[in-house]
Formats: structure tokens, C-alpha cells, sequence
């Protein structure tokens, strides 16, 4: 069965439309509280849930919002402020909460928002509970009895806590004295954890993105626009500079010569760490839209290599299927189950860095061994998302035959892939092939008829 709220990633949206209004998002915190009391014990109470948020203007609204249902349920309330989501995460596990809500749209712009969820695991909500909430939020909201009300209390250590969290991740003689690094923090949740997680392990640290006013999250910043970060790193003559989205699950990093390194690259060059250690990973986990130079240079460390669809939840099934430890997307998205339970930027910067320091080569050296092959993708936004189905366009014989002769030209040495966002009103074409040229041909054929269907959907 389908849900009719949740996506892959939790809610999100404009605010004010859909489920993103202060009344709505309160009346889901009073779902969540309910749903989770029925859950955890036959008495109806739940001991606490943990709030985060990221630096979005809107967070402070939302963030009262959810207070105000969750303590209507009777259920207790700690809020942790600004914080990535993987840090949400780990405090969510740590502090044994009965459920953790991050309040964050990640790499969207400022007037969208959201809601993630984790279980007191650590994780992302299984679908059935997923589906209580909906139906429950669909319910009549009825207030707990007022001798019965949630409170609320301000955990001010949390930001300290997951740093030191962050740097246990990598061994304790790992120091990153005389490294020259640069911070993109996005103007974002990353913006006071990042910068002291890489001072306190020896690195000259230049800071950029860490700046937020409500407005800016995701601004011409951050790993969804690298470009500053480049400017920057080649004009400190850095040894290299690292971008985090707006909530801290992703990253993307530049090498010393101002080229990015991406999710692909880095995906590759933690498996190559783990295996330099001698830990047992079992295989690596992309998607549909990991580049096949990954995938072949996975294949020469002796390791399988997997596609799951896109979207970090179905990365994290596919390992869990598997019992691999290691999986991630092209955007930065990289899961390191043997460090952490979810997606996180920082987290995945440190391994990295981590193996650069014990081999002691750049990380231009470290990524040369993935060849890419030729790969351009597009996003398409529709023309009006409120009315239209964002399928519809892919649905129209002018679109799949572009696709099918894009196939055909391309043979058995590239492949073509559209899909909807599961993020944004818009969806991806992606053509990967040896000839550049031919590639960037097909990639314009298919997305003007995309274009097209979308006007006349």
C-alpha cells in the first residue's frame, strides 16, 4: 500500500502548501506522539522525542509547532536547536529516545520544509508505522488529559556530543596536522559542528557558508553549487575543500586543482580505505545513477558492486539485504553502516580524509583510479506541479521514443534513465556513453520533449 504523506525522505514542501503549515505540522506531532504511545508500551506513554532542525526561518515555527502536538499526545519533548540530521539521529539513539524529527528540507531552497523521522534506533521509520501516523493524522485530534501534557527541556551539550561522536568515527592516532582545508557549511545545520570537528583534529581550517540568516541555507553554497567552494580553495592554495548540503547528509569535496570530487569518487575511495585495513565490507551499494567508471573500478578491488533506485532509503534496503557496510549516491549521500546508521557528510568526509593522511597522497591521487565515463544529467521542472502528475510526461510516446532511439544509438555502451524527483517538482534525465558529444546530443533530444509532454500534460 502506497502512502499518501511520506515520501522517500520523510514530508517536505513549500511552506504554507501541504502538510507544511503550522497547523498541520501541528496535528502531525499529536499523530506522531500517538502512534508512538501505542507503539512503544500498552500504557499510551512514550518517554521523549527528540527535535533538531536546520538554519531555515521557518524551522522556528515548525519546531513550536511539533512541540505543541507531540505534548498534546503526552508525550515529552527535548530539543537539540540547530543540527544535522545525521546528528539527530545519533542523539536519537543515544539519549534513547522513543523517536528523533528532524525539521530540515536538506539541499532545498529556504522557503521549503520538512519533516525526517528516525526510530529510536537511529533509523528511518519502518512503513507500517508510517502509515499509523497517516491514519491517525487523518483522525479526530483529541488532547490528552491536562495532569498528562508533554513537556519540554533544551539539550545544550548536543552540538558537543555529536562532535565527539563525529571523531570517533576514525582511529585515535589519525591527526590532521598541516592539512590546509577548506569548509563549505552551506550556511546550514553543518555550520558550528563542522568547523570543530576538523580544528580539534589538527586541520588549518577556512571556513565559508557558516553565515546563516533564515534566508541564505543552500544559497549559491554548499555541495548543490560547488563552484565557490572552488574559487576558494584554489585562491587559499588549499589542499582541498569539502561542501555539505544544507541539513549535513551529504557531502562533495574538491581536490587541491579545483575539481570536484563527487559521491561516485568518494564512495570508491572509502571502500578502497576500508579494504587497505583489511575490514570485511561484503560489497558496495549505488543506484541507477551511479557512473559505471564506479561500478568497474569497485569490480577491480575484488568487491561486488550492487544498484539499488534512487534515494538513500532504498541504498540503506539493498545493504541491509545484502549485509554490506558500505553504500551511497552520486549527490554525496554515503552510508557507512560500520560508522553510523544513516547518511552523514561529515562522517564520510573523515574516512576519507582519514585514509589520505595514512597513505599520505592527495586526494586527486586517491579518486584517479575511478575512469568516468561520460555522463550528463538534466533536471526538467515541470510547468505547473500543482495539477499535473509528475509521471505524465514520462508517459508520453514522444518521450519514449526519444529514449528508445537514444538507446538504440547508444547500444550496449550506455543507457539512458528518467525518473521523478523524490524531492522536487521535476524530473531527471540522465544519458551516460563514451562520446561526450553524442552523449550531450541525446541528453537535448530527450529533455525537449520532456519539456514538451510537461507543457501539454
Amino acid at each position: 500500500m502506497s502512502k499518501k504523506y511520506f515520501g522517500t525522505d520523510g514530508i517536505r514542501g513549500k511552506v504554507g502548501s501541504g502538510l507544511m503549515s503550522p497547523e498541520k505540522v501541528l496535528k502531525l506531532g499529536w499523530a506522531v506522539g500517538r502512534v508512538l504511545a501505542c507503539h512503544e508500551n500498552s500504557k499510551g506513554r512514550v518517554n521523549r522525542v527528540v527535535i533538531g532542525k536546520d538554519t531555515r526561518l521557518s524551522g522556528y515555527m515548525f519546531e513550536s509547532a511539533l512541540e505543541a502536538g507531540l505534548s498534546a499526545a503526552g508525550v515529552d519533548i527535548e530539543l537539540l536547536g540547530p543540527m544535522p540530521t545525521p546528528g539527530i539521529a545519533y542523539l536519537t539513539r543515544t539519549l534513547r529516545a522513543s523517536a528523533g524529527i528532524v525539521i530540515s528540507a536538506s539541499h532545498n531552497p529556504f522557503y521549503d520544509n520538512g519533516l525526517k523521522f528516525f526510530s529510536p534506533q537511529g533509523e528511518k521509520l519502518d512503513d507500517d508505522i508510517e502509515h499509523k501516523i497517516e491514519d491517525m493524522f487523518e483522525s479526530t485530534m483529541n488532547i490528552v488529559d491536562s495532569s498528562t501534557l508533554g513537556k519540554a527541556r533544551r539539550i545544550l551539550d548536543a552540538g558537543g556530543r555529536y562532535v565527539e561522536a563525529c571523531k570517533a568515527t576514525i582511529p585515535m592516532n589519525i591527526r590532521f596536522n598541516g592539512l590546509k582545508i577548506v569548509l563549505d557549511c552551506a550556511n546550514g545545520a553543518t555550520y558550528d559542528i563542522a568547523p570543530k570537528v576538523f580544528k580539534e583534529l589538527g586541520a588549518k581550517v577556512v571556513i565559508i557558508g557558516d553565515d546563516p540568516d533564515g534566508l541564505n541555507i543552500n544559497l549559491e553554497c554548499g555541495s548543490t553549487y560547488p563552484n565557490s567552494l572552488r574559487a576558494r580553495v584554489i585562491a587559499e592554495n588549499a589542499d582541498l575543500g569539502i561542501a555539505f548540503d544544507g541539513d549535513g547528509d551529504r557531502v562533495l569535496m574538491v581536490d587541491h586543482q579545483g575539481e570536484v570530487v563527487d559521491g561516485d569518487e568518494l564512495l570508491y575511495i572509502i571502500a578502497r580505505s576500508r579494504m587497505s585495513a583489511g575490514e570485511n565490507i561484503g560489497g558496495v551499494v549505488g543506484t541507477l545513477m551511479s557512473n559505471l567508471g564506479l561500478e568497474l573500478a569497485v569490480k577491480e578491488l575484488g568487491l561486488d558492486f550492487a544498484r539499488s533506485k534512487v534515494g538513500d532509503r532504498y541504498v540503506l534496503e539493498m545493504m541491509n539485504e545484502k549485509g554490506w557496510t558500505l553504500g551511497g549516491e552520486s549527490s554525496g549521500h554515503i552510508i557507512c553502516l560500520d560508522r553510523t546508521t544513516t547518511g552523514d557528510g561529515i562522517v564520510s568526509a573523515l574516512q576519507v580524509l582519514a585514509y589520505l593522511v595514512k597513505e599520505n597522497i592527495t586526494l586527486h591521487e586517491a579518486k584517479s583510479a575511478v575512469s568516468k565515463i561520460p555522463q550528463v544529467m538534466v533536471n526538467v521542472p515541470l510547468q505547473d506541479s500543482s495539477s499535473h502528475n509528475i509521471s505524465d510526461p514520462m508517459q508520453s510516446p514522444t518521450v519514449q521514443q526519444a529514449v528508445a532511439r537514444a538507446e538504440e544509438k547508444l547500444g550496449s555502451r550506455g543507457r539512458v534513465l528518467l525518473r521523478p524527483s523524490g524531492t522536487e517538482p521535476l524530473i531527471r534525465v540522465m544519458v551516460e556513453g563514451e562520446d561526450k558529444v553524442l552523449v550531450s546530443r541525446l541528453v537535448d533530444d530527450i529533455v525537449a520533449q520532456v519539456t514538451q509532454a510537461s507543457k501539454a500534460a
